[in-house]
């Protein structure tokens, strides 16, 4: 008779037990699971160790992007004798050259390899060579270090040795190959490219690539023929969006479904190398297009695109009638006249964005009602005429999912009051935003228990008794990312309250927060989530750059053991650079950023959510990786900070 309560569970088998299972089956459950939980079995025991070694010569996939490994450690999970693996991803930041022979095998199909600056132009030849079979390619970053080296023949080999392959995406600078060769080397590629994405590339290097070559001389008949003719999405990045590189995307690439163009130019375009109303007329001739984004970005000079104007985006919306997205940025010359005629011509449209709107009003949600819209995605940013009319009109749409506000400075309380009937939103952006205590109470009241994403960056009204609001037993609930940077008000209490709440954050910036200090840093490194199977902070971003009270007090709380999935740290470097660099050796896997950058992965090189998986693996991973060959690293960190005390 079974000694437990009645109506209560079994205890889970322990570890013995498990040793004890016959290996084939140990095989089988192994093959189920990913590299971070293998290495995490793989810690407990010395037979779990085995079992690992052996599944790591059959697993089909390899999917590593949360830390990045020496080749030292990779070697022993890549075995050379895997005849099986067709998946590999992962992160490259570690790597070079040296590491291709270990990397690239016969059986591969996909291949994502992140940050590769460290590898020159024969990663392309050598992919060409030894890859034959990929289906799928993305490469990030490859040869950015000044010294590494490209040539057109490395495209040129890659792209006739792989003739399989479906989807390319080069998340670099191709404009380091030299014109014309560049354009010489594409009608060698796959006919069954469908997906292509270029990190840079120049307008003029796209109407070459894409412009029709004529059959050979003493053809009988010397038919043009098209570059990449199966091509459905096509997403770049270029220094200008010009009508010329439009009209030749647009009479070309005759299957397209989605078009995403943006540009960031470094002086304000003249007539032939800009975008007018004339080419926006030249999109979607062929009536397929589904999915339209088309960004102009400020970073390096303030400009936009001056030669549109309504005119031509009524003449784009009698041919895009069938879209359901589309991003617009940069149209500051568009009134509501244009906007509200996209709104009333797509009747598919789940998707708007909308980025320097600088005449958008109210008037353009005058009577979004009357529309059969059912926009799930909506962004206006920096669109600083709209008030709270507009967005409380917009809340209409009960299926929204993502509402980016961020920069409309006229968003108030009301608009929340709105906002907060959204029970089905994940994702809130309100930056820079006229919002109180009042609002942030209408919010906890109505739709708090479904935002993953919160963010409040810049909202000076807000104190530390508005952001309680939001942790009022929070625990059972969804958020996962929450921004509270540059409030001038926001103190250490607010930080000691979340730690109480045992919310299971996984990203939190406080930058330019100037009362945050110590405190807050031993609060989060003591805090334990609400979860039996997370021990430890669930963290796994913390920006704290520019915070005011941060001394060198923090770093010891900011090692080992404390913050275990801790991956992106952002710290003010004055505050001691021995100390940032010392805490950067003895935790290789932490992205440790000092100068005030954004962390994460940026917009050209996020992974795919398929990959992500849970942090408490990633910190076993690391320390089965390492197995204690980090003690140095340790020991300059300890030596960091007796300099600092002494």
């Amino acid at each position: 008779m079974s000694s437990e309560p009645p109506g209560s569970d079994p205890s889970p088998p322990s570890i013995e037990t498990l040793d004890l299972l016959p290996g084939a089956l140990l095989g089988t459950i192994f093959t189920k699971l990913d590299i971070p939980s293998i290495c995490s079995v793989a810690s407990t025991s010395k037979s779990f160790r085995s079992s690992a070694s052996t599944i790591l010569s059959f697993l089909p996939h390899f999917l590593l992007l949360d830390v990045a490994p020496s080749i030292g450690l990779l070697r022993p999970l890549l075995p050379p004798n895997n005849p099986h693996l067709e998946t590999l991803q992962l992160d490259c930041t570690r790597l070079d050259d040296s590491s291709l022979d270990c990397l690239l095998r016969p059986s591969l199909r996909h291949v994502s390899l992140h940050n590769c600056a460290d590898f020159s132009g024969a990663l392309l030849s050598q992919l060409g060579i030894r890859c034959k079979l990929l289906r799928s390619l993305y490469l990030s970053s490859v040869a950015d270090k000044r010294w590494r080296s490209m040539c057109v023949s490395d495209l040129e080999q890659l792209l006739t040795g792989c003739t399989q392959l479906e989807t390319l995406s080069l998340m670099f600078d191709v404009s380091i190959f030299l014109r014309p060769n560049f354009a010489r080397v594409w009608p060698l590629a796959s006919a069954k490219i469908t997906c292509l994405e270029i990190g840079y590339i120049s307008s003029a290097m796209v109407t070459e690539l894409l412009s029709p070559i004529l059959g050979p001389q003493h053809s009988p008949s010397r038919m043009q023929f098209s570059i990449l003719p199966n091509i459905q999405k096509l997403w770049l990045a270029v220094d200008y969006i010009t009508d010329t590189m439009i009209g030749t995307i647009s009479k070309s690439l005759i299957s397209l479904t989605h078009l995403d163009l943006r540009d960031a130019p470094i002086i304000e375009p003249s007539v032939t190398i800009d975008l007018t109303d004339s080419g926006l007329l030249l999109i979607n001739p062929h009536g397929k297009l589904k999915h339209l984004s088309l960004i102009r970005s400020q970073e390096f000079v303030a400009t936009d695109f001056k030669r549109v104007n309504d005119l031509g985006i009524l003449l784009m919306a009698d041919r895009c009638a069938s879209m359901e997205s589309i991003c617009l940025g940069g149209f500051c010359r568009v009134t509501d006249t244009g906007f509200k005629t996209i709104l009333h011509s797509c009747s598919s449209l789940y998707k708007f964005k909308v980025t320097y709107g600088s005449q958008l009003t109210d008037l353009v949600f005058h009577d979004i009602d009357a529309t059969s819209l059912a926009l799930t995605h909506v962004s206006l940013r920096w669109c600083n005429l709209l008030t709270n009319l507009s967005f409380i009109r917009l809340a209409s749409n009960r299926n929204l999912s993502v509402l980016d506000l961020r920069d409309c400075r006229n968003l108030g309380d009301s608009s929340l009051q709105a906002i907060g009937t959204l029970s089905k939103l994940k994702t809130l952006l309100l930056d820079g935003s006229d919002i109180s205590c009042v609002g942030l109470s209408y919010l906890k009241e109505n739709v708090m228990s479904s935002i993953v994403s919160l963010s409040v960056r810049g909202c000076k009204r807000l104190t530390d008794k508005c952001i309680s609001i939001l942790f009022d037993e929070y625990s059972s609930r969804e958020l996962r990312e929450l921004d509270l940077s540059n409030l001038p008000n926001l103190s250490d209490a607010i930080v000691l309250l979340l730690a109480k709440s045992r919310v299971q954050l996984v990203e939190l910036r406080m930058r330019q927060c100037p009362l945050i200090g110590d405190t807050s840093v031993m609060a989060l490194a003591s805090m334990q989530a609400d979860d039996d199977s997370c021990r430890g902070s669930s963290l796994q971003l913390l920006d704290l750059f520019n915070c005011g009270g941060i001394t060198p007090i923090s770093f010891r709380w900011l090692k080992k053991p404390y913050f275990p999935r801790l991956r992106w740290l952002g710290v003010t470097g004055i505050v001691n650079r021995d100390l940032v660099d010392a805490l950067a050796r003895s935790r290789p896997f932490l992205h440790v950023c000092f100068c005030g950058e954004e962390l994460g992965t940026n917009q050209w090189d996020n992974s795919d959510d398929m990959y992500m998986h849970d942090y408490e693996e990633v910190d076993e991973l690391e320390q089965w990786l390492l197995d204690g060959d980090n003690e140095n690293a340790d020991e300059d960190m300890e030596d960091a900070e007796d300099n600092v005390e002494n």
